[in-house]
């Protein structure tokens, strides 16, 4: 009892549902386990006892909260006061307010931001905490729009040096907006990779989420470029060189996109650009911006350098180094003051092509411009985990329990957020990492938004089948959400696909977040509130592979759902209709993770799976079902007087099923660039690793063969597709 209760007082579930009606107990030395990583000892009787006085002693008897919040609608809950204490607060501004017998409404009052609550008890006890007053709501996407979804590294240009760039991320923006009246384009997470070779091509297992991968910059467009003379120009034109027989290696010769290769030929670049001195004003703006990024920039740079001389997991450098903050890193940050530079000088280059691309989307009429992507971790031997260690839990990695698709679970390998960390530092690791993505943004997706409530973590070294849910302070999470958002005029998109707990759909739309709508899997599985959809990670690609994230399995796993309504299934989920679609959301037919239309449309799809042994059943019923499917869509289509070509006609049922989406409520309909052009290749195909390219394909049409995007600029298949939706009125 006395370690349920322990498990209880700090957020671990001892228990959880792998289908309705059905509970597994959590065992005992995975609560002992999750316990440890939260810096209580569980492991015996007495030491449960002396962690639950410790708890009584220490959070139990406290004035406040680690960290207050209130909003205008919540007051916080200020009703364990002693009687006769007072409180004062000191704003974000500088300001203080003295006021007097706790008032929770005029606490709520206060100006948005972040401020700090003292408490004084009767007998000079004294408490302070971080006080976060934020919004309701996350503000709001301006009216209705389309805009393309879009993986960053497979849009090559005939300027690329390999793989797409943040030229052509403006280029996108600018020709979209004004040729096609786009609203947005909404990219795949651009967080620092941990360096190779190999260099893991995963988004979604970054060493950073704070800062940007300079592997996007658009070299030719830093503006030292055009200062640089004698050797190290020729150099440079030699490396422009060698990145066109690259590019061209991707767009004429079936090569797969190669990140290292283009890395390795960026950095020299940017080695001879960082020589060259930057003029007073650019000086200014560079120290300007070193100010604004403080710590956080510095830490990222300084691993930077460390890992270029001890390699990037920093769990195996000399002891002294993992530290960041101890005597011997210091003395190495000293004699390593160029490095850190240039590594600064990067993040810099990086933030200004961002902001470019954001200026260049909204120049161009886009009332939202670039949706950024927020990754659900990051990978455990990276620059954040090595920044701000008492941040994660040591040996957890996140994932997904087991259900009645995939009886293994899953294993992310991707360390968790301590809950009561993020609390005791005002959730300021929380708030850097959204302001750094919504610097240049119009809106934010969140990867797994589910896990600003709950995740599931798995003790190192176990199976994920012995795992359990760690909770979140979910009010705390979308305040600071909130807030953020507010501060940057940006809407907010979570990505709720798959199983999720009663009440956190409903808690998103009621602070404004979007969620995510995709065609095949919006069917009525009979539970309210969408929450009753089964969800099978993975499921239709077999087991996650180790770099699967959060979003992957989500998709995968409302595949498993929809094919339920398959013959021989026992069930079938009703097609919604378009009316029944909810109009907070972010509405597409497909994501990265799950087969292009073409692919659907064609049987591509089951058969690369058959090719690679990842059918969950026999070729000749997978088939059959997904033929079914197939039939059953167009059918509705045809039904609905949204498909008048008739059947059999591959880019007329690209269209038709984007006219469905014309019709439902959706704020924001996202198209997913290849399927524009006919692409039969998923980006990523979730349970492969080395099996399938994930992440490394350009963007192609049905034969194949690679689309610059120019070519996809003058598309007269991707112009009759757009013209749907702009001719829809959205």
């Amino acid at each position: 009892m006395g370690r349920a209760r322990l498990a209880r007082l700090h957020g671990i579930a001892m228990s959880y549902a792998p289908s309705p009606g059905r509970s597994v107990q959590i065992a005992d030395d995975t609560v002992v386990a999750v316990l440890a990583a939260l810096g209580v000892d569980a492991s015996t009787p007495h030491a449960v006892r002396a962690s639950l006085a410790a708890y009584e002693d220490g959070a139990g008897r406290a004035l406040l909260p680690r960290t207050v919040v209130a909003r205008p609608d919540r007051p916080p809950d200020l009703m364990g006061l002693p009687e006769g204490t007072v409180l004062r607060v000191e704003t974000e501004g500088g300001g203080t307010a003295d006021l007097g017998a706790p008032d929770p409404a005029a606490l709520a009052r206060l100006p948005l931001g972040v401020h700090v609550l003292e408490a004084r008890a009767p007998g000079g006890r004294t408490a302070r905490a971080p006080l976060i007053v934020a919004p309701d709501r996350v503000p709001a996407p301006p009216g209705r729009s389309h805009g393309f979804l879009v993986q960053l590294y497979s849009l090559l240009s005939r300027r690329s040096w390999g793989m797409g760039d943040l030229g052509d991320l403006a280029d996108l923006a600018a020709w979209s907006g004004r040729a096609l009246g786009t609203g947005f384009v909404q990219l795949n997470p651009l967080h620092a990779a941990v360096p190779g070779p190999p260099t893991d091509p995963s988004p979604y297992r970054p060493s950073s989420r704070r800062f940007p991968d300079p592997v996007h910059l658009r070299i030719e467009h830093i503006p030292e470029y055009a200062h640089l003379a004698g050797a190290a120009r020729l150099r440079a034109d030699e490396l422009a060189a060698r990145a066109h027989a690259l590019r061209s290696e991707v767009l004429e010769r079936g090569a797969l996109i190669d990140r290292d290769a283009v890395w390795a030929l960026k950095r020299e670049a940017l080695e001879l650009l960082w020589a060259v001195p930057l003029s007073p004003g650019r000086r200014a703006a560079y120290c300007d911006f070193l100010a604004e990024q403080g710590q956080a920039l510095e830490d990222h740079a300084t691993w930077c350098a460390l890992a270029e001389r001890h390699g990037p997991d920093w769990r195996c450098w000399p002891a002294e180094l993992r530290d960041p903050r101890s005597p011997g890193t210091a003395r190495l940050r000293h004699r390593l003051l160029d490095r850190i530079d240039f590594h600064c000088r990067l993040a810099w280059h990086t933030d200004q092509q961002l902001a470019a691309a954001q200026r260049a989307a909204r120049d161009a009429g886009m009332p939202i411009g670039l949706v950024h992507d927020l990754a659900v971790g990051v990978h455990p031997s990276g620059a954040d985990t090595w920044a701000q260690r008492d941040a994660f839990a040591a040996g957890m990695s996140i994932g997904a329990p087991p259900d009645a698709f995939n009886a293994r679970g899953q294993d992310w390998g991707l360390p968790p957020w301590r809950p009561d960390a993020l609390a005791a530092a005002g959730y300021a690791p929380y708030r850097e990492l959204l302001r750094g993505l919504l610097r240049h943004a119009g809106a934010l997706r969140i990867d797994h938004v589910m896990g600003l409530f709950r995740l599931w973590w798995v003790p190192e070294g176990r199976p994920p089948t012995e795992g359990a849910y760690v909770r979140y302070d979910g009010e705390a999470m979308l305040s600071v959400l909130a807030l953020e958002a507010r501060r940057a005029g940006a809407a907010v998109i979570g990505e709720d696909l798959g199983t999720v707990e009663p009440g956190v759909r409903g808690e998103l739309a009621a602070r404004g977040v979007l969620g995510t709508s995709v065609l095949w899997f919006e069917r009525d599985y009979g539970g309210g509130e969408r929450d009753a959809a089964p969800r099978a990670e993975a499921a239709e690609a077999g087991e996650a592979g180790e770099d699967d994230a959060a979003g992957e399995a989500d998709a995968a796993g409302e595949a498993g759902a929809a094919r339920e309504a398959a013959p021989g299934s026992g069930a079938v989920a009703r097609i919604l209709a378009p009316g029944e679609w909810r109009s907070a959301c972010l509405a597409t037919v497909t994501t990265h993770d799950l087969p292009t239309i073409a692919a659907r449309l064609t049987g591509a799809d089951v058969a690369l799976r058959e090719r690679l042994g990842l059918l969950a059943g026999p070729p000749e019923r997978e088939r059959s079902r997904a033929t079914y499917e197939l039939a059953e869509w167009m059918g509705e289509l045809v039904r609905r007087g949204l498909l008048p070509e008739g059947q059999g006609d591959e880019e007329a049922a690209i269209k038709a099923v984007h006219r469905f989406l014309l019709r439902t409520p959706a704020r924001m309909i996202g198209v997913w660039l290849p399927d524009a052009v006919g692409d039969r290749r998923p980006q990523n195909l979730p349970g492969t690793w080395d099996e399938y390219p994930n992440w490394r394909l350009p963007i192609a049409g049905p034969d194949g063969r690679p689309h610059t995007l120019e070519e996809l600029a003058a598309s007269p298949r991707l112009h009759a597709l757009m013209r749907e939706l702009s001719d829809g009125s959205c």
